[in-house]
């Protein structure tokens, strides 16, 4: 799939005023590019790189979105070339990344009350999702080993959003019961009778981090013909292969989807979440949970009144470094 790198600079007087200001600018804009339907960004000495998809680019789109930027004395300029056709993670791939570890962590419920989902009681623990590319392998006890081998496809637990859902699938864990004198066993009767939907699937790390944790089944889809190929490598290396199907196609792949989900995962931007938040809601069973992440605290109003609008109650967020996660119940 092609991909436009688009290279935005913030004016000098911006970029010279003081370091914060420079940080809030290029959230920002990476905020607008991302409704204008960027992926992924890079920061550059003088803001930062987009990569777009060649046949979603809509330049005009992207002007009208920063005609009107809300800093004062700022002005963003652009240009656009063809991305290199390269393995996005090629340094990864080289020289390897360290393990990433996730844990379930404390989540505000709707009430505002921070608490875990999960039930926990003394003497039994949740496990960690522990995610590595195969070369720096932990070797410490109740954690969930991961492979990730990440070619020309997104995600590999580094970012807060995809740190953040693998959490809320944590929190829906029966903890772990650690017998005297033996070795940990695993109890994950929550998720095992669970039919999964991981949409934007990526590498397919959620999927298969949910599939990990005891899921009967998952399905994923993506845009990206790479990613689910790339999907499909990774279920393979983590030994789920035969529970996982990786899709090719936009939420519309669901209308050859049989049968309806337990639990749906979606980590995209917030414009493909709104449009693509019913057909979500059509697929779920009643009592079925939806996990959204890849949008901004800013976002979470407008995201929560659309689940509301489809009969979703809001159950439980996150936030981190302004991103946000949400939970939702139909």
């Amino acid at each position: 799939m092609k991909y436009y790198e688009v290279v935005f600079n913030i004016n000098a007087q911006c970029s010279m005023q003081n370091a914060q200001l420079l940080s809030d600018v290029r959230d920002l804009l990476a905020a607008l590019a991302g409704e204008a339907g960027f992926e992924t960004f890079e920061e550059t000495d003088t803001g930062i790189k987009g990569y777009v998809q060649q046949a979603l680019f809509d330049d005009q789109a992207l002007k009208e979105a920063l005609e009107d930027f809300p800093f004062e004395g700022v002005c963003i300029s652009y240009e656009v070339q063809e991305a290199e056709d390269r393995d996005w993670n090629e340094q990864w791939e080289q020289e390897g990344f360290e393990p990433i570890i996730i844990k379930r962590r404390e989540i505000r419920k709707a009430t505002g009350r921070r608490a875990l989902l999960g039930n926990g009681e003394k003497g039994e623990i949740c496990p960690a999702i522990v995610i590595h590319d195969g070369r720096h392998l932990p070797e410490t006890e109740s954690e969930i080993s991961i492979e990730i081998d990440a070619k020309l496809a997104f995600g590999t637990g580094t970012h807060e959003t995809t740190r953040m859902v693998v959490s809320a699938l944590l929190s829906f864990l029966s903890p772990l019961t650690i017998p005297e004198q033996s070795s940990p066993t695993r109890s994950l009767s929550n998720l095992s009778p669970q039919r999964i939907l991981d949409c934007g699937t990526g590498t397919g790390i959620l999927a298969i981090c949910a599939l990990k944790l005891g899921a009967r089944e998952a399905i994923g889809y993506d845009i990206d013909e790479w990613s689910v190929d790339n999907a499909r490598h990774n279920a393979v290396i983590n030994q789920v292969d035969d529970r996982f199907t990786s899709l090719l196609g936009d939420v519309s792949i669901l209308n050859e989807v049989e049968g309806t989900f337990e639990l749906v995962m979606a980590n995209i931007n917030r414009n493909i979440l709104l449009a693509d938040m019913p057909m979500m809601h059509e697929k779920m069973v009643p009592g079925a949970h939806l996990i959204l992440s890849g949008f901004y605290t800013a976002d979470i109003p407008l995201l929560t009144e659309k689940a509301k609008s489809l009969g979703m109650t809001l159950i439980a967020q996150q936030e981190d470094n302004d991103w946000a996660c949400l939970v939702f119940r139909k």
